[in-house]
C-alpha cells in the first residue's frame, strides 16, 4: 500500500512534468558527444536545493536515465558514442542506418531502453536490501577478473582477425596507463610532456577513435553519408516491437546483465552493454550478422545500459557506494537534501525513497514517446543535412565534447591524433572496438590485479587471493569459457554432424588469403612500441612496471605472430586496399584542420577557432560548385552554430572557455 500511495504522489503535475523535462533534456544532452550524464547532472542539482526531497530525485533521476539513452542517438547516425555506455550500439546501429533502417535502429533501441530501464528500476523496488550486499563481496581479486572477463570479449568483437584485435585491446591497455600510475603513483609514458601527465581520457579517446574516421572517410567521396528509404519511413514500432518479441530470451539476458553489473561500483553502463553484445552474439544462430547491421546487437547493448541506471541506485542508495559518476552526483543531492543513505533508508524514509522510485519508473515509460519523437526528427535532420554542413557540425560537437570534460584544450589534440591514428589502424584492419574496449578496462584489471598481488603477498597466499575465492574462481571459469567459447563451438559442431555416406560434391578450393603488407608494417611498428615500453619500464617501481611490461610482451609476442603468418603468405592486393588518390588531399586537410583547431583555440579563443575550423571543413566537404548564395548560407550556418553554442557554454552551462581575440 505504501507503494501505491508513493506512486500516486510521483503522478503530481508538477512531477511529471520535472520527469518529462528531465528525460528529453537528458536524451539531448546525451546525444551530444561528450556532453555526458554527470556533466547534466552536475549543472542542474543546485536548481534541485530549493525543490522537496522526492520532486528533485525524480529530475535528477530523469536526466540520467535520458542522458543513457540519448547515446544511442549518435551512436547510430554517425558512428559516435554519446556516452561510453554506448559504445557498442555503434557496432550493428551504425550499419543499419548507413543501409537506409536508421529509423528503425532508433525505434528499437527506444523500445529496447524502455524495457532495460524498467526491468533495473523493478529490481531496484523489489530487491535492493539483498542485492547490495552481493556488491560488498566483491574485492580486488573479483574486479581483476571481471575486467578480464571483459577483455575475454574481443574474440566477439573481432569477427575478422582474432590476433588483430587482441593487439589492439594491447594498444588501449597501454593507453590507459599513461599517465600516473593508477596504484603506486608512478609518472608513465608521458613522453616528458604536460598534456599526458593527467593520462588519456576516455571521452576523448572514444570520439577521436570512433568519430574523427568516419569524418575522414565522409569527405573522401561526394556520396551521401546516410541512405533513406522513403517508403520505409516512419517510427517502424510495429516492426521493433515485433523484433523485440522474437528476441526477448536476449533482451530477458541483457537486462539482467545490465543490473547485476550496474550493481557493482565502477564497473557501469560501458561495461554492461559489452558484455551484453558478446553474449548475444555467442548465443545467436547467425553470429557473423553482427557488426554488419543486425538488430539482436542494438537491443542487447540498449537493454543493458538502461538496465544499469536501476542497478546503480542499488549500492548508491543501500550502502551509500556511488558506481558511477551520475551516481556519486544524485548522492551528493540526497546528502545536501537531508537525506541519509544506508541500510536504515528504506525503513527510516521510505515515503522519499519509493516516491523517487515511482518517478524514475514514469520517467522510464515517459522515454518511449518522447525518444520515439525525438529520434524521428532527428533521423530525418542527420539525412537531410547537406554533408558540408554535417562534416562541420559533427566535428565541431567532437571538439566540445572533448574540451568540456575537463576544460582542457590539450583533451582536443589527443582526441584529434587518436582519431588521425585510429583511422590508419583501420585501414589496416585494426577495429577501433578492441582498443576501446582496452582502455575502458584498464585501470580496473591493473587496480585489482595490483591490489590482489600486495594482499596475498602479504598473506603469503598469492594464488588463493586469485584461485581461492569463491566469485573469483567463478568469474575466472566463465571468463575462459567465453575466450575458448567459438573453438568449443566449432568442435562440438563437427562432433555432432556425422559423416556423409556419399561422396560429397566438390567445392572449389578457396583463395589463399594475400600477404597483407600494411599489417606487417604495423606489426613492426608496435613491435617498436612494446619494445619502448618495456624500455621506459625500467626507471619505475615494482608496483608501477609489472602490469604494462605483462601487456607489452603479450603485444610484441602477437605482432610476431601476425608478422609470420604474413611473411608466408604469398604478395598480393587485398580487396578494397586501393584508395580513390583525389580523395586523399581533402582527408589530409581534415586532419590537418583538426590538429590546427586543437592548436589555435588555447591562442585565438573557442569562439574564432571554432568558427576558422567550421568554415575551413566546409570547403573542404562541399563537393558543389560554389555561389554567391550557397556561400552566404553556409556562413550565417557556420556564425550561428558556433555562436550558439559558445553562449550556452559560457552563459547557461557556466563553463570556463579560453579567452580569445573576441571573447
Amino acid at each position: 500500500m505504501e507503494i501505491l500511495a508513493t506512486f500516486g504522489q510521483a503522478l503530481t503535475p508538477f512531477n511529471l512534468a520535472l520527469a518529462l523535462g528531465g528525460v528529453v533534456l537528458g536524451t539531448i544532452i546525451g546525444a551530444l558527444p561528450g556532453l555526458s550524464a554527470a556533466m547534466a547532472i552536475a549543472v542542474l542539482v543546485p536548481f534541485t536545493f530549493t525543490m522537496a526531497p522526492a520532486s528533485a530525485l525524480i529530475a535528477l533521476g530523469a536526466i540520467y536515465t535520458g542522458a543513457i539513452y540519448g547515446g544511442a542517438f549518435s551512436a547510430i547516425l554517425v558512428n559516435t558514442p554519446g556516452t561510453p555506455s554506448s559504445i557498442a550500439t555503434t557496432f550493428d546501429g551504425f550499419p543499419m542506418a548507413k543501409r537506409g533502417d536508421g529509423n528503425l535502429a532508433v525505434t528499437l533501441a527506444t523500445v529496447a531502453s524502455v524495457v532495460g530501464g524498467l526491468v533495473g528500476v523493478f529490481t531496484l523496488l523489489l530487491l535492493a536490501p539483498p542485492l547490495a550486499k552481493v556488491a560488498l563481496a566483491f574485492g580486488p581479486p573479483e574486479y581483476f577478473w571481471l575486467a578480464i572477463l571483459g577483455l575475454t570479449l574481443i574474440s566477439a568483437l573481432s569477427t575478422g582477425n582474432m590476433l588483430k584485435g587482441l593487439i589492439g585491446g594491447c594498444i588501449g591497455l597501454l593507453l590507459a596507463m599513461v599517465g600516473v600510475a593508477v596504484v603506486g603513483g608512478d609518472i608513465r609514458f608521458t613522453m616528458n610532456t604536460q598534456v599526458l601527465l593527467g593520462g588519456i581520457s576516455l571521452i576523448p579517446a572514444l570520439i577521436g577513435l570512433y568519430c574523427i574516421p568516419v569524418l575522414i572517410d565522409l569527405v573522401a567521396t561526394p556520396d551521401p553519408h546516410l541512405r533513406v528509404e522513403p517508403e520505409r519511413g516512419g517510427y517502424r514500432l510495429g516492426e521493433a516491437v515485433r523484433l523485440m518479441w522474437r528476441s526477448k530470451v536476449n533482451t530477458l539476458r541483457s537486462s539482467v546483465i545490465g543490473t547485476v553489473i550496474g550493481i557493482l561500483p565502477g564497473a557501469g553502463g560501458s561495461i554492461a552493454c559489452l558484455v551484453s553484445y558478446a553474449e548475444a552474439r555467442r548465443s545467436s544462430k547467425h553470429p557473423e550478422r553482427f557488426g554488419q547491421g543486425e538488430p539482436d546487437g542494438v537491443i542487447a547493448t540498449e537493454t543493458a545500459n538502461n538496465a544499469t541506471v536501476g542497478g546503480g541506485f542499488i549500492p548508491t542508495l543501500v550502502l551509500g557506494i556511488p558506481g558511477t559518476p551520475p551516481d556519486a552526483i544524485i548522492l551528493g543531492a540526497l546528502l545536501v537534501q537531508g537525506i541519509r543513505v544506508g541500510p536504515s533508508l528504506f525503513a527510516q524514509q521510505s515515503s522519499i525513497v519509493y516516491t523517487f522510485i515511482s518517478g524514475l519508473l514514469i520517467a522510464t515509460l515517459l522515454m518511449l514517446p518522447a525518444g520515439l519523437l525525438l529520434g524521428r526528427y532527428a533521423y530525418q535532420s542527420i539525412v537531410a543535412t547537406p554533408k558540408a554542413i554535417l562534416v562541420p557540425v559533427v566535428a565541431f560537437m567532437t571538439v566540445i565534447g572533448s574540451f568540456t570534460i575537463a576544460n582542457n584544450p590539450d583533451d582536443v589534440m589527443v582526441m584529434a591524433i587518436l582519431g588521425a591514428i585510429g583511422w590508419v589502424l583501420n585501414r589496416v584492419g585494426f577495429s577501433p572496438s578492441p582498443i576501446v574496449l582496452g582502455l575502458v578496462l584498464g585501470q580496473i584489471a591493473e587496480q585489482g590485479f595490483v591490489q590482489a598481488y600486495l594482499i596475498g603477498t602479504a598473506q603469503s597466499n598469492l594464488l588463493g587471493m586469485y584461485f581461492g575465492r569463491p566469485i573469483s574462481l567463478a568469474i575466472a571459469v566463465f571468463a575462459a569459457l567465453t575466450l575458448f567459447y567459438p573453438l568449443l563451438a566449432a568442435w562440438w559442431r563437427n562432433r555432432k554432424s556425422p559423416a556423409s555416406l556419399q561422396a560429397p560434391a566438390p567445392v572449389p578450393a578457396a583463395a589463399p588469403k594475400p600477404r597483407d603488407t600494411m599489417g606487417i608494417i604495423a606489426g613492426i611498428l608496435l613491435v617498436a612500441v612494446g619494445l619502448g615500453v618495456l624500455w621506459d619500464s625500467q626507471s619505475l617501481s615494482a608496483l608501477g612496471a609489472v602490469f604494462p611490461r605483462t601487456i607489452a610482451v603479450l603485444m610484441i609476442l602477437c605482432c610476431a605472430l601476425l608478422i609470420g603468418r604474413n611473411l608466408l603468405r604469398k604478395p598480393g592486393m587485398k580487396a578494397g586496399e586501393t584508395a580513390n588518390p583525389e580523395s586523399t588531399p581533402r582527408r589530409l586537410l581534415l586532419v590537418a584542420t583538426m590538429v590546427g583547431w586543437a592548436i589555435l583555440m588555447p591562442k585565438l579563443g573557442l569562439f574564432v577557432s571554432s568558427l576558422l575550423g567550421f568554415v575551413a571543413l566546409l570547403c573542404i566537404a562541399e563537393y558543389d560548385r560554389w555561389s554567391v548564395k550557397r556561400g552566404a548560407i553556409y556562413g550565417a550556418v557556420a556564425l550561428g552554430t558556433v555562436a550558439v553554442f559558445y553562449f550556452l557554454l559560457r552563459d547557461v552551462l557556466l563553463i570556463s572557455l579560453p579567452k580569445g581575440l573576441l571573447f
